[in-house]
Parts: C-alpha cells; structure tokens; sequence
C-alpha cells in the first residue's frame, strides 16, 4: 500500500514514511545521549531562546498535561530551568542549564549530519527543489519553527 504499480510513491505514503524516517533520527540520537525524541525536540527549540509553557505547547503540539511531564522529566535530568517570567508573574519560562544547553548543541548536529544523510543520493539541484516543496508544505501548514537550520539562520516556516 502506498506504493503505485511503477514504483514511486505517492504524496501520501511520501510524507509519512518521511516523517518516520526523521523520527528515528530523533529517536537514534536522543538514545545515544540518554534522551527521549521528546526531550530532544524539546531541547532543540529551547535552543533559540527560552519559551513559556503555552508557547511550547503549541510549538510541540502538546496538551498542557503532557507537556509539565517532559519539562519535570528534563528538569529533574538537569537539562531545563523553569524560570519566572518577566512579562507575567504567574508564569514561568522553561530555559535550557549549562548543561541542556551543550547537550542540546550535540544533539542538534549530530540530529543534523544524520538528517543531512537521508538524502545523499540526490543531486544538489533535487535537493533545493526537494527543500523549497517541503517548506511549501510547512508555510502552508504555519509549522511553527521548532527546528533552525545547521548554520544557525532559522528559515521562515
């Protein structure tokens, strides 16, 4: 299923089995560094700055439930602070320590270098197109920006 009678793959089929294909990037990874996809997702977002707990709800698109179980699980590993938050008394922010902060930085690359990988065996010129169709997909769908490019400039979407 998923596949058609000439071999290619459909959109569909594309699309999920990709996204599979990332998550055991993030799933390899994570492991190797003690890790849940989850805790590195979230790592890899506070990355950029320090978020409130309903932006990172929204960014990682979880309930608020699920979401205080990872930030107390990364907590208590010593990766993320919870830290009040300036505009708002009531709330906290979630930041990355020391220590998050250069775990963070060796996930992401070797997240990277692995995700870099997936698609080696297109040219460089199938890669661009591959590139600007999928970010078509992710501007049209209003991704939030949960993951910045390897050098560091965040692509719109």
């Amino acid at each position: 299923m998923g596949e058609r009678h000439d071999g290619r793959i459909g959109v569909v089929a594309a699309l999920v089995r990709s996204a599979f294909l990332v998550n055991a990037v993030y799933a390899e990874s994570g492991r190797e560094r003690g890790l849940t996809p989850q805790q590195g997702q979230l790592l890899c977002v506070l990355m950029a700055q320090p978020y409130g707990m309903g932006e990172l709800g929204a960014m990682l698109g979880l309930a608020k439930s699920s979401l205080t179980g990872l930030v107390d699980r990364t907590e208590r590993n010593g990766l993320v602070r919870r830290e009040p938050d300036p505009r708002d008394q009531r709330a906290v922010r979630v930041a990355l320590t020391a220590r998050g902060s250069a775990l963070a930085e060796e996930f992401y690359v070797e997240t990277c270098r692995r995700v870099e990988e997936l698609s080696a065996g297109l040219s460089a010129a199938e890669r661009d197109t591959l590139a600007a169709l999928l970010g078509r997909v992710v501007q049209d769908n209003e991704v939030p920006v949960v993951f910045v490019e390897p050098d560091g400039a965040s692509r719109p979407g």
